[in-house]
């Protein structure tokens, strides 16, 4: 029996090791030219959502190293994601609304 039992256990562990590792997805909504989180911390390899919620376009951004994207136009009602692979953080805003800030930070 003891021999069946390793292959077993090693399947397990291996199936649940990977699922611990497994990527999240987090969503930021952009409303009334704001974005839904001030800060936010995600994990190396997550993806955030940027949702356009506004009646108008934006540009979400960042130039932080590690974490620097540009969505370049974004209608309203249309959503787009971008997967963060490297640890870093600073700060996503929009180039069209310079109030709109959030802090990011990517472990």
């Amino acid at each position: 029996m003891r021999r069946y039992l390793v292959p077993v256990l090693a399947t397990f562990i291996g199936a649940a090791g990977s699922y611990a590792f497994a990527a999240g997805t987090h969503t930021v909504v952009q409303s009334e030219k704001k974005f839904s989180e001030a800060e936010l911390t995600i994990a190396k390899g997550d993806t955030l959502v940027f949702k356009n919620e506004d009646p108008f376009t934006h540009n979400v951004y960042s130039q932080s190293p590690g974490i620097a994207f540009e969505l370049k136009v974004q209608k309203p009602g249309e959503s787009s994601d971008i997967k963060f692979d490297r640890e870093g953080s600073g700060e996503i805003r929009c180039a069209i609304h310079p109030q709109m800030k959030m802090k990011l930070t990517v472990k």
